[in-house]
């Protein structure tokens, strides 16, 4: 009986090629956006970490609710007190990112890399594909450099030599010995190429730098809650000992919690969220088409009955239909998921996602998505298969192939389907505007200086050539010159930080007249830039001056403050004149204010308020071996000048390696890729409920014409001009809109608010958003409302009252 109603199905269906290839493609849009989104999601958030037993793996991190840091990282002195006191970690292992230099053959090239505690790939549960891995003794003061490669490295640079290890390379300008070569797509923690040995680089630092990712392996049968109980004890111990650590405790969390940030974890669920609101809308849609379709077959369906099929049995015939349906649109909503994510890879950019992100089309998604299939064949089947069992027979073979007015129970059915549709439509709409205005405000927001003429790149000087700050002064000083010598250039800049991709520094801020308790000192931004600095961004200084010729060159403690700086430690007042000095016990002076700027953004995505309050002082207060250069160019594109800027750096120094070259543009554009894609996604998402909303209303509209052929007839028979049967239809299609508009309202403004964390700019109840989501879909609804109505105004009245 199954072959017999799946070969009825496929029949009927082909027989109504029309309708199936409408359903189909509703159905495919909706599955297929379910299926990319469900491979992202499952490979991001469901599959586990790459790593052995990684629910034993916990990410270790210090805290001071008091000075209201909430999460931090461990410096190394209390990683190896920890390593030695508790006992609930079978390992702790500390990781600094860290870019590395490999100078070995041809051009220098600069790294991701990371310095990690040699238990670190032991703790993960990986071994190097090629050679050894780090043992206690290359992870001490003084040991002899190591180093290994990933995979990448290895292939590209060396050509897959499987002679590589023992090979003597130049890291940083110090030669290392390569002990082995990592397995492939293995880039921890993030998209790392190169790892050297922790404890020579960081054993001597002060207990109060914490800065490392520390990594750790519960230890057989211990719990996170006892572990985070023995290690905040251990960190209670140890603030009672070291002044540095006083209010510092201890944090211990699953390494998920870590690779996957709350945002992310919040932006993919509601990306499925988006999606399933779509499959419900194509579900109504194609329940609203088989409706339609059960009452075009009444006659055929009382036939069936009256010879004695059973109504379970009809029932059973239009639910296979349903599903068969479903199935059929399975292989294109796959390939659409394909396509999409292969859109989606492309519009991130490399090594900007940590290496353990990954998705594709696997058997679990597959199986998900004939899963979805059924259900969705199954949901929008249900609709005719329960009308059908209700049939009266004895009217249905009296009313024959005759179309009824008036609503009744079909009706009211299919335009609660079409406000549903509509309502969803109406979420999404209004989500996918949000999401998009966030963008093109993120996009378009102040920056503080004009982009468009300007390239950066950065440097690292390392090497004993470069073992102190007066070297790379005088290096610094020589390739400035040299790049505003090239043809094009208008000025340039050197400094630790680079406009909107970070850098820089900061500190606790000490101001004259004023006093707060010790540790907690207000935090202020302190960058370091050679003097044509505000020459090279077109920003003019507000109050007092700039920096002299002399001053930029040398250790001369004057500064030049932002606006925000101003506002929020000399609010009315003028600060040029006034001093202040930082905590760090390495920088004793007391900079002296000379003028004031308008604010400049550091960091394209950061809250406003960590942007503001900011102070510039001579480069050798921070002459820091990665140092950006920014360019402005007189004219053209910036990139055109990068060889000529290249040949001059390689003049001076051919063993400096530059990285990270790129235009401003380009570099505000990365800053907020994630939000655009975001806004994209949904703004598709929107477009594909949009269309399905749009189709169901046609489509229920054009049912009603077609039934109320007669009452047509008879009403512009007795008087009835053109307006009137307009109004009457295209007022049908207003009411369903306007209903479904009211429904999708209540459901927005509880949607946006949940979403509100990833707004930019904009408030989840923004106005302009719900009202122009609202027009927009009511002005689609009228325009799903004219081929009806022209149909319904062409119904010739002899003709419609002579119809069977």
């Amino acid at each position: 009986m199954l072959i017999q109603d799946l070969l009825y199905a496929a029949r009927t269906l082909r027989m109504n090629l029309g309708f199936t290839a409408v359903a189909i493609t509703c159905l495919a849009l909706a599955i297929g956006l379910n299926t990319m989104i469900f491979s992202i999601v499952n490979g991001v958030l469901l599959e586990p970490l790459p790593f052995a037993d990684p629910d034993r793996l916990m990410m270790l991190n210090e805290s001071n609710p008091p000075l209201g840091v909430r999460r931090t990282g461990v410096s190394y002195a209390n990683l190896r007190d920890w390593r030695d006191r508790s006992r609930s970690f079978s390992t702790i292992a500390g990781v600094q990112q860290r870019s590395l230099t490999i100078a070995d053959r041809g051009e220098p090239e600069r790294y991701s890399g990371a310095a990690i505690s040699w238990e670190v790939f032991s703790t993960l549960g990986v071994r190097p594909a090629l050679g050894r891995d780090f043992m206690a003794d290359d992870d001490r003061p003084g040991a002899e450099p190591v180093v290994l490669l990933s995979d990448e490295v290895w292939r590209v640079r060396y050509s897959a030599d499987r002679t590589i290890a023992g090979r003597s390379l130049l890291v940083d300008g110090r030669p290392h010995t390569v002990v082995g070569v990592l397995p492939p797509d293995f880039e921890f923690p993030m998209a790392q190429k190169v790892w050297v040995p922790l404890a020579p680089l960081v054993n001597d630092e002060p207990r109060d730098r914490r800065g490392l990712m520390t990594v750790a392996r519960l230890s057989p049968g211990v719990s996170i809650e006892v572990a985070q109980e023995e290690l905040r004890a251990v960190a209670a111990g140890l603030a009672s000992e070291f002044q540095e650590n006083d209010r510092w405790t201890a944090l211990v969390r699953p390494i998920e919690d870590d690779f996957i940030p709350e945002e992310v974890d919040l932006i993919l669920w509601t990306m499925m969220g988006a999606v399933t609101l779509v499959l419900v809308i194509a579900c109504a849609n194609v329940a609203n088409l088989m409706l339609a379709r059960a009452a075009a077959r009444r006659r055929e369906i009382s036939i069936r009955a009256a010879i004695g099929a059973g109504r379970f049995r009809i029932a059973r015939q239009l639910l296979t239909e349903a599903i068969l349906l479903a199935l059929l649109a399975v292989p294109p909503g796959i390939a659409l998921a394909y396509v999409g994510n292969d859109l989606v890879r492309r519009a991130m950019p490399p090594d900007n996602v940590p290496y353990t992100v990954q998705w594709e089309i696997s058997w679990m998604v597959l199986l998900y998505t004939v899963a979805i299939a059924l259900g969705t064949g199954i949901l929008f089947g249900l609709a005719p298969a329960l009308q059908t069992a209700n049939l009266n027979l004895q009217s249905a073979l009296k009313e024959g192939g005759r179309g009824t007015g008036g609503v009744g129970p079909r009706t009211r059915l299919r335009s609660a389907l079409v406000i549903c549709e509509v309502g969803l439509a109406l979420v999404l709409l209004v989500g996918a505007s949000l999401f998009v205005r966030s963008f093109l405000n993120l996009r378009d927001i102040d920056v503080g200086f004009d982009v468009t003429p300007l390239m950066t790149l950065r440097t690292f000087m390392s090497g004993d050539a470069y073992s102190t700050e007066e070297a790379r002064m005088r290096r610094v000083e020589e390739i400035v010159r040299a790049i505003e010598t090239v043809p094009g250039v208008a000025a340039a800049f050197a400094s630790n930080w680079v406009p909107l991709s970070g850098g820089g520094g900061g500190g606790r801020i000490l101001i004259e007249g004023r006093t707060w308790p010790a540790g907690e000192e207000p935090f202020f931004g302190f960058t370091a830039v050679t003097p044509h600095f505000l020459r090279t961004l077109n920003v003019q200084v507000t109050r007092g001056r700039a920096f002299t010729e002399v001053e930029g060159q040398r250790r001369h403690p004057v500064a030049i403050i932002s606006e925000g700086m101003a506002e929020r430690f000399w609010p009315n007042e003028d600060p040029v004149g006034r001093q202040f000095r930082l905590t760090d016990p390495q920088i004793t002076d007391s900079f002296t204010i000379i003028g004031v700027i308008r604010n400049i953004r550091h960091f394209q995505v950061d809250p406003v308020e960590r942007e503001t309050a900011h102070a510039y002082v001579p480069y050798p207060y921070a002459p820091t071996p990665n140092t950006g250069l920014t360019i402005r160019v007189a004219a053209g594109e910036p990139a055109a000048i990068t060889p000529a800027v290249r040949a001059e750096i390689r003049r001076l120094d051919s063993g400096i390696p530059l990285f990270n070259v790129q235009s401003m543009p380009e570099v505000k554009r990365l800053g907020s890729w994630q939000f655009g894609l975001f806004g994209w996604m949904f703004s598709a998402f929107g477009a594909v409920a949009l269309l399905l909303a749009v189709t169901g209303v046609y489509g229920l509209l054009a049912y009603t014409v077609s039934q109320r052929t007669q009452e047509i007839g008879v009403r512009v028979a007795l008087g009835a001009s053109r307006p009137d049967v307009v109004r009457l239809i295209v007022g049908q299609g207003l009411r369903l809109a306007g209903a479904g508009i009211v429904v999708g309202l209540i459901g927005a403004l509880g949607v946006t608010h949940v979403v509100a964390s990833l707004l930019y700019n904009i408030t989840p109840t923004d106005p302009a958003t719900f009202v122009g989501a609202s027009l927009f879909l009511i002005g689609v609804a009228m325009v799903a409302s004219y081929v009806p109505t022209r149909r319904a105004t062409a119904v010739d009245p002899l003709i419609a009252l002579r119809a069977e």
